[in-house]
């Protein structure tokens, strides 16, 4: 039986504290201290945030969003996944019109943003130099994921926003012993994965500047996997009896 809307909360917020104060990966948390300290001239007037950023969202979400990591003068200075930086104004404005936001921005942490249903979260909660994090800092950070899906007691979709938070997501899955192979999932914008009595996976390209301003992911695509995976979390667990892969709307 899952836990009451204040129980959820008060688990994730403790979830949520023990994120900020990680220091397992040495090499994320000087880069990020450092970028805080240098800063960006846009924002030389602002606090980072410079540390782990803690999940966002409603604890007793059916939807969980996963990203790959912070942006450096995105999230890691705001201190709220996928805020202040473009890939978040991409995102957010795709949740707002299918309804699972509240506003299409998100440009600070105390902007009134609030999503229902749905929950960020990301495969590294750190901030990487270049925007590429080590298979060990990769690893070191799956037990938030864990913790994160642990806390989830109504999860039915995990939509992963590009293929490293897909591939967390699957060793997720194998970890648990909810799928075999790895290999018998392939990543591809739009590709649903149906696993029998476990949430279903839904695949998106990421919402970077590299995709979006070149079209590869453009805002109808993005908020056509928003709506598929809305439609989706109101299914039962258990809809679907076997490994299904299919393409989105096919």
């Amino acid at each position: 039986m899952g836990k009451t809307r204040k129980g959820g909360k008060t688990e994730m917020a403790v979830l949520n504290r023990r994120i900020v104060a990680c220091e397992r990966c040495p090499r994320l948390r000087d880069y990020c201290r450092k970028v805080a300290v240098e800063k960006r001239s846009a924002y030389r007037n602002w606090t980072y945030h410079g540390k782990p950023v803690p999940n966002f969202g409603d604890a007793k979400a059916r939807m969980l969003i996963v990203g790959l990591a912070p942006g450096a003068h995105g999230a890691n200075r705001t201190g709220r996944m996928f805020t202040g930086d473009r890939s978040g104004d991409f995102l957010y404005r795709a949740l707002f019109e299918v309804g699972l936001a509240n506003q299409p921005t998100s440009m600070q942490a105390d902007d009134g943003l609030k999503l229902h249903d749905a929950l960020v979260t990301a495969a590294l909660h750190c901030a990487p130099p270049d925007n590429k994090p080590l298979p060990d800092e990769l690893a070191n950070c799956t037990v938030w994921l864990d913790a994160t899906f642990d806390i989830l007691h109504k999860l039915r979709v995990v939509v992963c926003l590009g293929r490293i938070a897909f591939d967390a997501v699957m060793r997720l899955y194998q970890r648990r012993g909810w799928i075999e192979r790895r290999s018998a999932y392939a990543f591809g914008h739009g590709v649903v994965h149906r696993i029998a009595d476990r949430p279903t996976v839904v695949c998106s390209y990421h919402p970077s500047q590299q995709n979006t301003f070149t079209g590869k992911l453009t805002p109808g695509m993005m908020r056509a996997v928003m709506e598929q995976a809305r439609v989706l979390s109101r299914k039962r667990l258990g809809d679907a009896h076997r490994h299904d892969a299919a393409r989105l709307n096919e």
